[in-house]
């Protein structure tokens, strides 16, 4: 059983994966389970969706004043998995963040539904929340001043770059022979690569 991982850019072996994701997975192939921790190292995990992706990182946005957002803001470093089962494959990826720019983060907003900007305008995300027709009552508030959808972004919505320092590509095999690459930023520009025993 040969390997066919191969030893390459990372950006660019994420690129191939993530396109034959986009062409095989029924829903959401851009869905990414991101884990923060407190300053203690308490640990939380939730699906999310990759936004933008390239040698700069891979962006997802959220709302700042969420659970996430507090644990981003006091412990700035995640990991990403991406599991596309049909595909019988996965990526790891871990590193710090920095935040999008405004500018990049109003031209994602803007690119949403005009539901969705309503709900997240809406939203005061991970607070408790007595009766949900509360919520539906102020997104149907702000429907009714921006009929068209077009609310401005919340100056506490916004995105996150990660800057991954480590990247693995995991592939299923048979019997559990599997196989798996790790790539490691070598802190001048550049990848290492290595093989990882299942």
């Amino acid at each position: 059983m040969s390997e066919t991982i191969p030893d390459t850019s990372p950006f660019a072996l994420f690129e191939d994966w993530f396109a034959a994701a986009r062409a095989s997975e029924p829903n959401d192939p851009n869905a990414m389970a991101l884990a923060t921790a407190t300053p203690d190292g308490l640990p939380s995990v939730r699906m999310v969706l990759l936004e933008g992706h390239g040698p700069a990182g891979f962006v997802f946005y959220t709302n700042f004043h969420s659970r996430k957002g507090g644990e981003l803001a006091a412990n700035p470093h995640v990991a990403l998995l991406f599991h596309w089962k049909s595909l019988r494959r996965q990526v790891r990826i871990e590193g710090p963040i920095l935040e999008v720019t405004p500018a990049e983060a109003d031209a994602y907003f803007a690119s949403r539904h005009p539901e969705s900007r309503l709900g997240s305008a809406a939203s005061d995300q991970s607070r408790p929340l007595a009766d949900r027709q509360v919520y539906l009552d102020r997104v149907a508030a702000l429907r009714e001043t921006f009929p068209d959808g077009s609310v401005p972004r919340p100056a506490h919505w916004s995105g996150y770059r990660v800057r991954p320092v480590r990247i693995e590509f995991w592939q299923d095999r048979d019997y559990r022979l599997h196989e798996r690459r790790q790539f490691n930023a070598d802190g001048a520009g550049g990848w290492t690569s290595t093989l990882l025993y299942p």
